[in-house]
């Protein structure tokens, strides 16, 4: 075990706790940035390129998203996460696992970019986590894994609240 790459994995797991507390969008996304940032080194100290890709993605994006949002930042995010995938695939000659890690990645940004409800977001990101989950586990990530298991719980508790 890695034991760098699981420090930074379990200080985005407490971040992200933290996030799914939020209420306001802007905050969640503030805090989730971070934590997507420990996360995508957790990752790629695993070699876990797809994963470091779309969280480091989705960090930059969480970041653009707080002030703007528009339908050519989304198009941009989906283009690159798309590229990322085509070049792991074609290029680099990933397992097909990668596929995961890229969906779950692409409902995440049409999430952030596009939803303004935190309802709304947390409906969406529940097949996010759940994709996330798979792929952390097929990659033997123990944060990566306690990150979505964490973040599922806390979307679902949050979503049984009235």
């Amino acid at each position: 075990m890695n034991i760098i790459a699981e420090g930074f994995g379990a200080i985005a797991v407490v971040l992200n706790f933290i996030g799914y507390r939020q209420t306001n969008v802007d905050r969640y996304l503030l805090i989730s940035a971070f934590a997507l940032s420990a996360l995508s080194v957790h990752f790629f100290m695993l070699d876990a390129m797809a994963a470091g890709i779309g969280t480091l993605l989705a960090s930059v994006r969480n970041f653009i998203a707080i002030k703007h949002r528009s339908n050519a930042i989304l198009f941009f995010f989906v283009t690159v996460n798309l590229g990322f995938l085509a070049y792991e695939w074609f290029v680099l000659d990933h397992s097909w696992i990668i596929f995961i890690a890229y969906a779950s990645s692409l409902f995440f940004t049409v999430g952030s970019l596009v939803i303004r409800n935190t309802h709304t977001i947390r409906k969406v990101f529940l097949l996010a986590e759940t994709l996330g989950l798979l792929y952390a586990i097929s990659v033997g990530s123990i944060f990566g894994t306690v990150f979505n298991v964490s973040n599922l719980i806390s979307i679902i508790s949050k979503l049984r609240k009235p």
